[in-house]
């Protein structure tokens, strides 16, 4: 399974807007493309920062299209006011505990490893970060997406609803800390999110 990503620093008061036209045009063009297996959309209202997500099937299906959906991305990023940056990525791990709920927030974390290192730190992900994770009131999934050229790799953690997530910061700090460590991966960013838009059916891969 493969993803592409598409981050937008919008102005604030074009998000509204921004993820009604995601929801409303984008998607339901992308679902009719072979291979493409849903959509989701992360905002942080604060910030500015938005991130579209879709989900393929294949590699193949995903650069298939490419050209077709760019256009797409510039007319979305420029009613937001920024420029897209596109990121392609392979999911190595995704565990559903359940189905997103309304006011579901996530915490997203960038990392970078040396790539010959890649698969120790997916193993650290797997075995050790997602069952301390599954134990956090509120959580809902997690996802490791990996460049395996790079070495960058983003960890994506849901929660059920703000609250949730504001409850989970300091275990999730510490937890980060532990882990990256074991992996061997270096901290590059994290930010928190609003989940605006979650229209995956991508399957259980742990």
């Amino acid at each position: 399974m493969y993803a592409r990503s598409t981050t937008i620093m919008a102005r604030p008061e074009s998000i509204d807007a921004g993820i009604a036209q995601v929801q409303d045009e984008v998607m339901p063009m992308l679902m009719e493309l072979d291979g493409c297996i849903g959509l989701s959309m992360l905002a942080d209202r604060e910030s500015g920062r938005c991130i579209a997500t879709s989900a393929w099937r294949s590699e193949e299906a995903m650069r298939a299209t490419d050209e077709a959906l760019r256009a797409v991305r510039e007319r979305i990023a420029d009613s937001m006011g920024g420029s897209p940056q596109v990121e392609e990525w392979e999911i190595a791990v995704l565990h559903r505990d359940h189905r997103s709920v309304a006011g579901a927030c996530v915490r997203a974390t960038w990392v970078k490893v040396d790539p010959a290192n890649l698969e120790r730190a997916i193993d650290v992900y797997r075995l050790a970060s997602l069952p301390r994770l599954e134990d956090l009131a509120g959580f809902c999934s997690a996802s490791l997406l990996v460049d395996r050229t790079s070495g960058r790799a983003v960890s994506s953690v849901t929660y059920d609803s703000q609250e949730a997530m504001d409850g989970s910061r300091e275990a999730a700090a510490s937890m980060r800390s532990a882990t990256t460590k074991d992996a061997g991966a270096e901290v590059l960013d994290v930010c928190e999110f609003e989940l605006a838009i979650a229209h995956l059916r991508v399957p259980e891969l742990t």
